[in-house]
């Protein structure tokens, strides 16, 4: 992948907004190895022709197999009042995820308690009164029935590592091809797991930027429309 192929959200002088691909991590990789941030900092620093290193903060983040909508603010003072909004959950987060079997009742909400197994890397759920252990919420509805699943929306109330891939297996519909958390369905191009939109407040102008990220080509293959 080259800078020129990133999917631009959103871009102005305090953010810059991509549509993360499946299999790109977003950060927290070797530098010599690929990763969203590395390849948006070629990218501005190619647009705009800047000397030196390149300054992004990451402010939202997705795990490597899921696609859709991460943020990157463009100067110290945005990334510090991003931060902010997401650490007082003042931010919309919607996904898209197509989940295996039939999701029932249509609408809910989920809570668990997850955990981390650092040595596994991966969460698990457990009970709250265990040690590290952290609440977490989501509100969804399902949009349609499929050959290959359940299409659902997802509201979070809590921004949780894998929350949504755990929450969904712990009811017996885990994410479509997302094995790590039990999946039997296979799907052509990372999981069946998309950050769909995202609605923050401007940390200059302080109206609200709503992005929204197309859905990938694997998606629509399955009969998923926007």
């Amino acid at each position: 992948m080259s800078p020129r192929d990133l999917t631009i959200l959103y871009e102005d002088n305090h953010l810059l907004a991509v549509s993360k691909p499946a299999g790109l991590p977003t950060m927290g990789v070797a530098p010599e190895l690929p990763s969203l941030i590395v390849e948006a900092r070629a990218y501005i620093k190619d647009r705009y022709q800047k000397p030196g290193k390149v300054y992004l903060g990451t402010v939202s983040r997705l795990d490597a197999p899921v696609t859709g909508v991460v943020l990157f603010a463009r100067t110290s003072k945005a990334a510090a009042r991003l931060t902010e909004q997401f650490r007082t959950r003042e931010v919309e987060k919607t996904y898209w995820a197509l989940v295996e079997g039939r999701l029932e009742p249509p609408t809910g909400t989920l809570i668990h308690w997850l955990a981390e197994d650092e040595r596994h890397r991966r969460m698990h759920a457990v009970a709250p009164q265990t040690p590290g252990a952290k609440e977490c919420r989501l509100h969804y509805r399902r949009i349609a029935l499929l050959d290959a699943g359940t299409l659902v929306e997802i509201e979070l109330e809590t921004g949780r590592k894998h929350q949504i891939r755990v929450q969904f297996a712990e009811r017996g519909t885990p994410v479509l091809g997302d094995r790590k958390y039990g999946a039997k369905r296979p799907f052509s191009s990372g999981i069946g797991l998309h950050a769909r939109r995202l609605v923050v407040t401007h940390p200059v102008r302080d109206d609200k930027i709503e992005l929204i990220a197309p859905l990938p080509a694997a998606w629509r293959k399955l009969g998923v429309r926007e």
